[in-house]
């Protein structure tokens, strides 16, 4: 599948906002993917489809999360992160994308997690800076993804979780075990 089919399937399932953020968030993989040496062409595809389910009835999305064993904590947290792995079984079952690390990065592009692949890193990434982002604390990490990849994740999702704790919120278990885990590895 090449980047303009991909983009007319994404197209009518998103609102003309979020299909110009689906832009950035694809347009800033390719840059991170190049800059760090990740698979283009994967990074590309998985920044295309990572919001495919965002506009997906809760419902739906809590009927799939129940129904395909997807881990049941997640009806538990902000019902926000549940369009990443649903979204992730959509891409293969009704897109037919099955490339695994295509798959991984769309559903850990909301909560991350230990361990993450490079793709993985790149689309939570270019997600959380892509151009039409505009919140306290993006332009740091704009900086700090021109020069290290893990330095930029840090901050950005110790970013995500100060703004979650300020509005008394909770923080899914996974994304506090990749911040731990960024930290850890980077002291060594």
């Amino acid at each position: 599948m090449n980047r303009e089919q991909a983009l007319e399937i994404v197209k009518e399932q998103l609102t003309d906002h979020r299909y110009q953020h689906t832009i950035g968030v694809m347009n800033s993989a390719i840059e991170l993917a190049e800059r760090f040496g990740a698979d283009v062409k994967k990074a590309e595809m998985a920044a295309i489809f990572h919001d495919y389910a965002k506009f997906h009835p809760k419902e739906e999305m809590k009927a799939c999360i129940i129904a395909k064993d997807m881990p049941s904590d997640l009806l538990e947290y902000n019902s926000e992160l549940w369009h990443a792995p649903v979204g992730a079984y959509l891409v293969e079952t009704k897109v037919g994308i099955t490339d695994r690390e295509i798959l991984e990065a769309i559903r850990y592009h909301t909560s991350g997690r230990a361990n993450m692949s490079l793709l993985e890193k790149v689309v939570y990434l270019a997600d959380y800076i892509e151009p039409g982002r505009h919140f306290p604390g993006v332009e740091e990490v704009r900086e700090l993804a021109q020069r290290d990849l893990d330095e930029a994740l840090i901050q950005a999702v110790k970013n995500s979780i100060l703004f979650l704790m300020k509005k008394n919120q909770s923080v899914y278990p996974l994304t506090l075990t990749m911040y731990n885990d960024l930290v850890m590895n980077r002291k060594g």
